[in-house]
């Protein structure tokens, strides 16, 4: 699906607002689309590849995250920043993508997109097996656990922050953090003994 035609889909509603200002116009609309996507894209297609979708499922989810986003942008409240609510919408699709079990017909965690770098082969395959080690591991954890230790861990999100997001106290998720943690090392330590064993 292009810009212009999210910005154009039924359910965008052309950038009408629930406070009663004017309605965007269609260009207006897929100008304002196209600038969310360019700044918040890759980050949202990221989030849901590290909360367990598949790549070619990421690609569709992240266009529903943000025909969502842009349906309720303006009750986005500024209590927390843009990023932080565009995740917890990324999360919300997400789980409402798992719930619809008739849809996982691939294998989570293909490997993730190939990055271009400077390191020679072992350091890129060294990178490799420790990206798919960590993928495992929070590929093991429950949705909760998952969200906050992908937030806070691997997008580098403050805890208040991560709290607003998956809209839980701050207490429980340092709690989650703490339980993902642990779980996380654990499997780590698994996969460690296991390679050096066999």
């Amino acid at each position: 699906m292009t810009v212009a035609a999210l910005a154009q889909s039924p359910h965008a509603d052309a950038g009408a607002t629930s406070s009663g200002r004017a309605a965007r116009s269609p260009a207006e609309a897929a100008a304002h689309v196209a600038e969310l996507f360019r700044e918040h894209g890759a980050f949202v297609w990221r989030s849901l590849r590290r909360l367990g979708m598949s790549e070619s499922d990421a690609d569709d989810l992240c266009q529903e995250v943000f025909l969502v986003a842009f349906r309720r942008l303006d009750s986005f409240e500024h209590r927390s920043s843009f990023k932080t609510w565009l995740y917890g919408i990324a999360v919300r699709v997400a789980q409402a993508h798992r719930r619809r079990a008739s849809t996982q017909r691939e294998q989570p965690w293909a490997s993730p997109p190939e990055v271009a770098s400077p390191d020679g082969p072992h350091d890129q395959l060294a990178d490799q097996q420790a990206r798919q080690l960590l993928d495992r591991a929070v590929g093991e954890l429950d949705d909760d656990k998952r969200a906050v230790f992908v937030l806070y861990e691997i997008e580098q999100l403050p805890m208040n922050e991560v709290a607003v997001a998956l809209s839980c106290p701050a207490q429980t998720a340092y709690s989650r953090l703490h339980a993902a943690r642990r779980q996380v090392q654990a499997s780590v330590r698994r996969a460690a003994q296991g390679r050096w064993a066999g």
